[in-house]
């Protein structure tokens, strides 16, 4: 079976965050079930040395002011076909906003290309591939099965994943001329949202299923508090939404194995951490401790994340003698309060503004606990990542945490399978109370270091969400039968 990826973002070439993971290892994970996946990106300028190993396989002439054609690569275990337009993308800053934060107001163009571009390919104008299926991510590729259903030409079915719903693409209407959208679907039923267009809006409206990223974040979004205005949308189309947990690249997260650590280590042989911890210490300039957990936190920083909360929660983990490092940027005033934090206490508190993979894996590897108090999290694949380093995931009980993460409450620490910590409401007074259970159970060292072996070896891979993904894509393409949430 081939299958066309169309994302705006695939690690290891371009990331922002957890979208790039999820599209690079998705795509890896799928080969050995017999599904040839390639991975249509734009042609960033930091994927300027791929391109230039390349052929172009397709010219697709002129896209809203200027030339554009396709490029074929293998890169990093990966088919990509990189959309080369350099007046939409040879700029700086990152894939959506100038150096200064700004988005470029020409997104609806940069991004309807990228789909334009998958439709060509989808409908067979690529010599010698043509896809059985298309799966488009998030709402930069919102308006690829758009495209396929609108157009005059058969196309084939189309996938689209909502990573999350936070982010949906909305531009005036005035967009539908310059996208070559037909007049007669701009209205509620097609891709009209609130007099705008609505790219994601599009995609749940013309695919031919739908899927996100977690059981729980699936149901959540059918609730007016998640949905953010298109749980009716997806309300209409609940037989059609599946979901689908994401899970990690175990080559890439692997503390027995990681180049990016000091030392390496397992659940068998569990003793590296420590030499990890004492270089994550030094690397911020923490006193050592051995009577108090050193707690992480690598995220955006933004409200959505919770880590206003973690502010206010910060003087009852300082109270308890526990420990912080933060890597992360976002919300300026949230950048100032950790900042802050660091000049109040520099010897237990530590700060990196910005975004560094190598020291987040140190930090993965070297910290006791990763607090993940999100106000809602589609996923989440850092608390996957502590599991897997055995660093005890503090999350709020929303989406994707809420099924990945077991709870150490009485009854799970007594029936040992508890591996990390849950808390409700996400409010601050919670997140303290969850950080002082951490604290009681990590001063039981035989209870702690039971937790870290449990969560090592918790499955946090592929393999069954692959399948799932692979029995949806045959209940399109075979019409057998589709799966369920998984």
């Amino acid at each position: 079976m081939r299958v066309l990826f169309v994302a705006s973002e695939c690690a290891p070439f371009v990331k922002t965050g957890g979208l790039a993971d999820v599209v690079g290892a998705l795509s890896k994970a799928l080969a050995p079930l017999g599904v040839e996946v390639r991975v249509m990106l734009p042609a960033y300028p930091a994927l300027a040395e791929v391109l230039a190993t390349g052929e172009e396989v397709l010219n697709s002439g002129a896209f809203h002011g200027g030339p554009a054609r396709l490029v074929a690569v293998r890169a990093a275990g990966l088919d990509l076909l990189l959309l080369d337009a350099p007046h939409l993308f040879d700029r700086p800053g990152n894939p959506y906003a100038d150096s200064d934060g700004r988005d470029w107001s020409d997104n609806h163009l940069r991004f309807g290309a990228l789909s334009l571009a998958a439709a060509q390919v989808a409908r067979g104008e690529l010599d010698g591939w043509r896809p059985d299926l298309v799966h488009a991510h998030d709402w930069q590729a919102g308006l690829v099965p758009a495209y396929l259903r609108l157009g005059a030409k058969p196309a084939p079915p189309a996938v689209l994943t909502i990573h999350n719903i936070a982010f949906q693409g909305l531009f005036p209407a005035a967009a539908s001329a310059e996208l070559g959208l037909p007049e007669a679907a701009f209205n509620a039923d097609g891709y009209e949202y609130f007099g705008h267009v609505g790219f994601l809006k599009a995609g749940l409206v013309y695919a031919d299923r739908i899927t996100t990223v977690s059981p729980t974040y699936a149901n959540e979004l059918l609730s007016p508090d998640y949905g953010l205005g298109l749980e009716g949308v997806l309300a209409a189309r609940r037989s059609d939404l599946t979901g689908i947990l994401n899970g990690v690249d175990l080559a890439v997260w692997n503390p027995a194995t990681d180049p990016a650590i000091k030392a390496v280590y397992s659940s068998r042989a569990p003793k590296g951490k420590a030499a990890n911890k004492a270089t994550l210490e030094a690397r911020f300039g923490l006193m050592p401790r051995a009577d108090a957990p050193l707690f992480c936190v690598v995220s955006r920083l933004t409200r959505q994340k919770g880590l206003d909360l973690l502010l206010e929660a910060l003087p009852r983990l300082r109270a308890r003698g526990a420990r912080l490092v933060v890597l992360g940027a976002g919300e300026a005033d949230l950048q100032t309060g950790f900042l802050e934090a660091t000049r109040r206490d520099p010897g237990s508190v530590g700060v990196v503004i910005g975004y560094d993979e190598p020291l987040s894996h140190l930090m993965q590897a070297g910290s006791d606990a990763i607090l993940i108090p999100s106000r809602f999290e589609p996923c989440g694949l850092t608390q996957l990542y502590g599991l897997r380093y055995g660093t005890l995931p503090v999350v709020a009980r929303t989406g994707g945490l809420a099924d990945t993460v077991v709870d150490a409450n009485d009854a799970a620490l007594a029936a040992g399978c508890a591996t990390g910590f849950q808390f409700a409401p996400v409010t601050a007074a919670a997140l303290g109370d969850a950080i002082d259970r951490v604290c009681d159970v990590y001063a039981n060292a035989p209870a702690w270091r039971s937790m870290i072996r449990r969560a090592m070896r918790h499955p946090v891979g592929w393999d069954r969400s692959v399948a799932t993904y692979v029995a949806l894509y045959r209940s399109l393409v075979d019409g057998a039968e589709p799966p369920v949430d998984g």
